[in-house]
């Protein structure tokens, strides 16, 4: 004989509660006034009749875990010091919850690694994957593109069948290349945010490069620098570029975190923002409106490539057919002291 299943009446009843209050218990909802006595006799009595909540039970039907993985390709160091990520994973946090489901993260610091999270997919241990920062060299990633895996990139990976969300790098590093150029640069640097490995570095490389073909400039290769995200490699990288018996006037610099370390590069050798060398960032990260002087950037709406990339799992993960699966989302200049343009305009 099949037992009926327990239900959130049956442990009202026994509590003597509302099922609103056995709903708030359970799923532990903050800032509501219920005693704690009631709560613990709430939890017990869920404890001895059985209780599954509802989300669970259909989570244990469909064999769904109820996380979402987000696979971070990075170093933990790089992760600590990236401001940008911080906001898609607070972001993503929220809305993973608003959906009814959590957020697993685990990071990926190098090709040798990448197997783990597709353990983690094997496994059964989470539903989807978003991945962030996706490398031309993953191998494991087109494992799961061979198996049909859930999978979401919050970056493009060319030649492949992922779902995405990004905005188009190249066009955005193109507008701020062009907006030093209208400023009168002509000897301009680049310092990417991360090796070519990841395709947002290629791309925003690229970008660098049109702009100066749109402008009949040359590319000049010793004034490329290659970032490795975090703030300190930025540093370095603008430190050598300023030993070159003709320095740049200005420096695109292909992530804000990057871009810090540049202008405190700068500062090091006694010269001064943007008097001496023009800045333009990548990411618009909170801080750049407060370092000194503030920092031009590109804007990339993190709210937003976050709302997206989950949207889009979530449909495969339900298995519906996304209405679109690479979404590019705009981004634009934010304009501010360290290119010289507000200087100029006054």
């Amino acid at each position: 004989m099949i037992s009926r299943r327990v239900t959130s009446q049956d442990v009202a009843k026994r509590a003597g509660v509302s099922r609103t209050t056995v709903s708030l218990v359970l799923n532990r909802v903050e800032g509501v006034q219920i005693s704690e006595k009631t709560r613990k006799r709430v939890i017990r009595i869920a404890d001895e009749l059985g209780y599954v909540p509802e989300a669970a039970a259909q989570a244990l039907a469909s064999r769904r875990s109820q996380f979402i993985g987000l696979i971070l390709s990075r170093n933990p160091e790089h992760i600590a010091t990236d401001a940008f990520l911080s906001q898609i994973i607070h972001s993503l946090v929220e809305m993973v919850r608003q959906n009814g489901m959590r957020l697993l993260i685990d990071i990926v610091e190098d090709t040798r690694h990448r197997d783990s999270y597709l353990e983690l997919a094997w496994g059964r241990r989470i539903d989807g994957i978003l991945l962030s920062g996706p490398r031309v060299d993953d191998q494991a990633l087109m494992t799961l593109e061979r198996d049909g895996f859930p999978t979401v990139l919050m970056g493009e990976l060319p030649n492949t069948t992922f779902c995405s969300v990004d905005v188009d790098n190249r066009a955005a590093a193109e507008m701020a290349v062009a907006h030093l150029l209208k400023l009168g640069h002509r000897r301009i640097a680049c310092i990417t945010n991360a090796s070519l490995a990841y395709t947002a570095a290629v791309e925003r490389l690229a970008g660098y490069r049109r702009a100066l073909a749109s402008a009949s400039l040359p590319f000049d290769p010793q004034l490329v620098r290659y970032g490795d995200f975090g703030p300190e490699s930025g540093r370095l990288q603008m430190a050598d570029l300023l030993t070159l018996d003709d320095p740049p006037s200005a420096v695109f610099v292909a992530s804000d975190v990057v871009a810090f370390g540049a202008m405190n590069a700068i500062r090091e050798h006694g010269m001064r923002v943007p008097d001496d060398i023009a800045v333009v960032g990548f990411d618009d990260v909170p801080f750049a409106r407060y370092v000194d002087p503030p920092l031009t950037s590109i804007h990339l709406p993190a709210v937003d490539l976050t709302r997206q990339a989950v949207k889009l799992l979530l449909q495969l993960i339900r298995r519906d057919e996304p209405y679109e699966r690479n979404v590019v989302l705009d981004s634009h200049l934010v304009v501010r002291a360290s290119c010289g343009a507000l200087a100029a305009a006054s």
